[in-house]
Parts: C-alpha cells; sequence; structure tokens
C-alpha cells in the first residue's frame, strides 16, 4: 500500500490554465540533507581541482616562491593561481545557481533527496527568483560561518563578533520551523518552496501501457492540437491518470479543452485525457527521434 501523504504538507497550485495541481512540500530533514550533499560535494570538488593544480605546478617544476620574479615559469605559476580562483569562485557561488536553473529545478544533493525547488506561484519558475535565493544563501549560512571561523582564529579579541555569527547564523537556521511551509529565508524573497520531485524520467513516461478505455472512443488530435504542450505537461498529465482523482481530471481536461479548442462528450473526461496523453507521448516521441524536443509549453 501507498504512504499516503501527510495532510500538512500538501499545497495546491493553480496552473495558468486553471488546472488544480497538488505538491507535496520537502520535509526540513530532506532540505539539510540535500544541502550537507552539496556543500560536500562542492568541498571534494575544490579539493580535487586544488591538489590537480598543485600537482600540474610540480610537474612543471614550479615552485611558490617564484610567483613573484617575472621568468616564464613564473607566468605560468600566476595563470595556474588565476585558474585556482576562478575555480574555487564558480563552485562556491555558481554550483547551487547553474543546477536549480535547470530543467530538473535542483541540485545534485536535491535529486539524490528527491526534491526541487518550485515557484509558490502561477507562474513558472524564473532566473531572477533562483538568483535570489541563491545571494540570500550567502547571508544565511556563508557570511555568519566567516565570523564565527574569524573569532576562532583570533582568539578572545573577536570573541563579540563569533558570539554575534552564531546568533546570526541560529536565527537563519531556525527559520524554517516557524512557517508552515518550512521556507528559509531565501524563500520568502524569491517566492519559491521547495518540494517532493517525482522520481519517474519522461523515457519512463513514455513507456507505460496504452490506457484501455482510450480505445472505447474516437479521439483523434491534429498536430497542432498537440504541439501546444511539452514533456513537463505530458508528465503532468500522467500523474493525474495515475491518482485517477475526479475533480483533478475534470479540471485537467476543461483545462486542455479550452487551450486546443476542442469539446469532448460529457462524462468522458478519463478517455478524453488517456487519448490525448497517448497521441501526444507519440508525437512528443516522434519528435525526439528527429532531434527536435519540445521541454514544455513554453518551448517553441
Amino acid at each position: 500500500m501507498a504512504r499516503r501523504a501527510p495532510a500538512n504538507r500538501i499545497r495546491t497550485v493553480i496552473t495558468p490554465e486553471g488546472a488544480a495541481l497538488p505538491f507535496l512540500l520537502a520535509t526540513r530533514g530532506a532540505r539539510a540533507a540535500a544541502l550537507l550533499i552539496d556543500l560536500a560535494l562542492v568541498g571534494i570538488a575544490m579539493s580535487v581541482t586544488t591538489f590537480t593544480l598543485i600537482w600540474l605546478a610540480g610537474g612543471l617544476g614550479i615552485a611558490f616562491h617564484d610567483l613573484e620574479l617575472n621568468t616564464p615559469k613564473s607566468r605560468a605559476l600566476q595563470a595556474l593561481v588565476v585558474i585556482w580562483i576562478i575555480a574555487m569562485f564558480l563552485f562556491r557561488n555558481a554550483w547551487f545557481l547553474l543546477f536549480e536553473l535547470g530543467p530538473r529545478g535542483a541540485t545534485p544533493g536535491k535529486r539524490v533527496a528527491g526534491i526541487r525547488i518550485a515557484a509558490r506561484g502561477t507562474e513558472r519558475l524564473t532566473t531572477e527568483a533562483v538568483i535570489a535565493r541563491n545571494i540570500m544563501r550567502d547571508i544565511e549560512l556563508f557570511m555568519p560561518a566567516v565570523f564565527i571561523g574569524g573569532a576562532i582564529s583570533a582568539g578572545s579579541d573577536t570573541e563579540l563578533a563569533g558570539w554575534a555569527g552564531a546568533l546570526w547564523f541560529a536565527i537563519f537556521v531556525l527559520f524554517p520551523f516557524f512557517n508552515r511551509d518550512a521556507l528559509r529565508c531565501g524563500d520568502v524573497i524569491a517566492g519559491t518552496w521547495v518540494v517532493e520531485a517525482p522520481r519517474r524520467r519522461l523515457g519512463q513516461a513514455l513507456s507505460v501501457d496504452a490506457p484501455a478505455s482510450a480505445s472505447d472512443h474516437a479521439f483523434q488530435f491534429t498536430p497542432t492540437e498537440l504541439a501546444v504542450y511539452g514533456e513537463f505537461e505530458l508528465q503532468t498529465l500522467e500523474r493525474v491518470l495515475r491518482e485517477g482523482r475526479e475533480a483533478a481530471l475534470n479540471d485537467v481536461a476543461d483545462a486542455i479543452s479550452r487551450k486546443i479548442g476542442r469539446a469532448y462528450p460529457y462524462n468522458a473526461e478519463r478517455a478524453f485525457l488517456e487519448a490525448y496523453y497517448l497521441q501526444l507521448r507519440g508525437n512528443l516521441e516522434q519528435g525526439m527521434r528527429l532531434g527536435r524536443r519540445k521541454v514544455d509549453k513554453y518551448a517553441a
């Protein structure tokens, strides 16, 4: 028997077409685990890059005391140092940004934990929202860590700064425990939340068996009617069909009907959706074979 989702973590989003889609908020533990995994991966990437550049410098016979000399070896060492600085900056700042801007909306840590970020409103996730929540991570996590680290290394002279950094860190860490959606400050500012992500991929969605009831109705859709949606909408439609909730079936059938300008008979919502699903799936499969990929309805 499938595990029933806790009611206090279920949220419903109304799409621009008027369909109601439920989401399950990620737990605070899953979010913390994802962050720790990402930080560990970033640390490993930084270490490997650092040791690789040191190995290259050693292989070229370059010593760090040659850095200030104006020789070919010193210039090569300076280039390696610049590469190291750029790599550390990218690992430190671009890791979360690049992965969350991708189609999955999730870093490797989030993918392992089975979660992803999503917009809280009816609009799609924007670049500005992802940038805002990642800038806030610096304020929430890394800046207080710098204060604490500086206080530890400097001793008692900066004890007050250390306590201030610890308090700062605690406030932001505990913030998700004081709102019902488990939002951190970055989510509040960016208008995002973190939800559980289905583990099915498009390849699996395109390989499910044909729904039986679709063969009982003669719904045929034109390429123009099928071209309005993409892979993301196909996965959403499959989820609605799998869950089989009558209210969701009615809402989605009405939304698709309005979108493509095609009516369906009374009480035939599921057959209409199954037929559209099968033909949309076939249309997308054919496009992929021809090198044309339509990710979602926004894609050209």
